[in-house]
């Protein structure tokens, strides 16, 4: 199998740092292009660091064939300060870079959504969600593979207490995420991202959405 080369935006985030340690440990590739509004501090033989404005990615130039690229750009409500904001991230920045990818030349694009997303919805964070995938989808690229977590497992850099809480609380009661309620399983950060890197090398052409249970099955 040939080696490729991945670009990855949202490695500070707790899946992008599950999925950037991954895809550095991973034969698959020999190359793994960071995008981000700053450097992080890790250093490989095979990353490289570019500092991007996600706004403008149209500017941006990368000298090399790229074959993936990995989205786990994603922020809060409150982090980001409004729902303008938040939208902007969630939305616009991973329309941008999916655009991006096409513009590069990749295959496959891949990105992780929630669970719950739908653009008919009336909660704003879904309804944001849910248009991103529907944006995605409609793009000319081969692959486009959304992933749907449900409450993602791990520890952040930042404390959110109301997603510790519920962390303890699932852990409690995981055994009553069985039959037509797997799909709302806990999945931990190192999960998510050892699925994304298992689809990448599946060549499953068009749109397709994995909701936890699936992920957890790989």
């Amino acid at each position: 199998m040939d080696k490729r080369t991945a670009i990855v935006a949202g490695a500070s985030g707790l899946v992008g740092q599950k999925l950037l340690n991954q895809l550095l440990a991973d034969d698959l590739y020999e190359r793994v292009i960071l995008f981000g509004r700053k450097a992080i501090d890790i250093n490989h033989p095979a990353l490289e660091q570019c500092i991007v404005d996600f706004g403008q990615l149209d500017t941006v130039t990368v000298p090399f064939k790229i074959d993936d690229v990995y989205c786990t750009l994603g922020t809060t409500i409150k982090k980001a300060g409004s729902q303008q904001a938040f939208r902007l991230v969630d939305h616009d920045y991973v329309v941008n870079l999916a655009k991006y990818a096409i513009k590069s030349g990749a295959r496959r694009f891949l990105v992780v959504s929630a669970m719950g997303a739908d653009a008919r919805s009336r909660i704003f964070y879904n309804r944001v969600k849910g248009e991103m995938e529907n944006t995605v989808s409609d793009l000319p690229m081969s692959e486009k593979h959304i992933f749907r977590p449900s409450l993602i497992l791990g520890k952040r850099s930042e404390f959110r207490l109301g997603e510790l809480f519920a962390q303890k609380a699932a852990g409690a009661i995981a055994f009553m995420f069985s039959g037509p309620l797997k799909k709302y399983r806990p999945i931990k950060a190192e999960a998510i991202a050892r699925a994304m890197i298992k689809t990448a090398k599946s060549d499953k052409a068009g749109t397709t959405i994995y909701p936890s249970d699936q992920m957890l099955e790989m």
